[in-house]
């Protein structure tokens, strides 16, 4: 992530990549290799840039 990382946002990346991880290992298929490596764009979009 960009200079502007922080401890939480490391977290969150960071939980995204295990949710991926077990994700792809309970449906005995797939590769988690995107959501791993989009975690800090997940976090940048939902926690930045999009309204909810």
């Amino acid at each position: 992530m960009a200079s502007t990382s922080s401890p939480d946002t490391s977290l969150m990346a960071n939980a995204i990549r295990a949710l991926a991880m077990d994700a792809v290992q309970q449906a005995n298929s797939g590769h988690p290799g995107a959501p791993m490596g989009m975690a800090d764009i997940a976090v940048a979009l939902w926690g930045r840039h999009l309204k909810h």
